[in-house]
């Protein structure tokens, strides 16, 4: 059975996964410029080692109210093709190996996420995991605005 390691992070006391080989890089909260005329869950721009980085909110974009950050709040940078995003998490947990034998397609709704969004879900000892699929995560008009917003701050 192939196993494939997961990154794992809470979003709104739900946890969630995506695979270890889109994640670039874990990051503390750091100041993000706001960009005008952007979807409530585009955050905006993080400057990232030089590079210019659109972040996005998963709690809003899950639909669940939004916190402040606080000493556990990070950004999760991932690859989605061939683009860099940064996602605001509440926490990141763990990494874990999951055998792919085991991952279920997700059922319509979970924890308030759309299955759109989803690869799929995991059993994890008592609890579910829930596994994003992070090029369904982000529609392509919305990803072409986060392109835009990256454009418009680096001139």
């Amino acid at each position: 059975m192939a196993e494939r390691q997961y990154i794992l992070f809470t979003v709104a006391n739900e946890q969630y996964g995506v695979p270890v080989e889109q994640v670039q890089s874990v990051e503390r909260m750091m100041p993000i410029a706001h960009v005008p005329r952007t979807l409530p869950f585009i955050r905006g721009v993080i400057n990232l080692r030089g590079v210019v980085t659109p972040v996005i909110d998963l709690r809003e974009r899950f639909g669940f109210p939004p916190v402040d950050a606080d000493a556990n709040t990070r950004i999760v940078i991932v690859q989605v093709d061939r683009f860099h995003v940064g996602m605001i998490v509440d926490m990141v947990d763990d990494v874990v190996s999951i055998d792919e034998a085991g991952v279920e397609p997700p059922p319509a709704m979970v924890g308030g996420v759309q299955a759109e969004y989803l690869h799929g879900v995991a059993r994890r000892g008592e609890g579910v995991l829930i596994l994003l699929n992070l090029e369904r995560v982000l529609s392509h008009a919305e990803e072409r605005q986060l392109r835009e917003a990256e454009k418009a701050v680096r001139g």
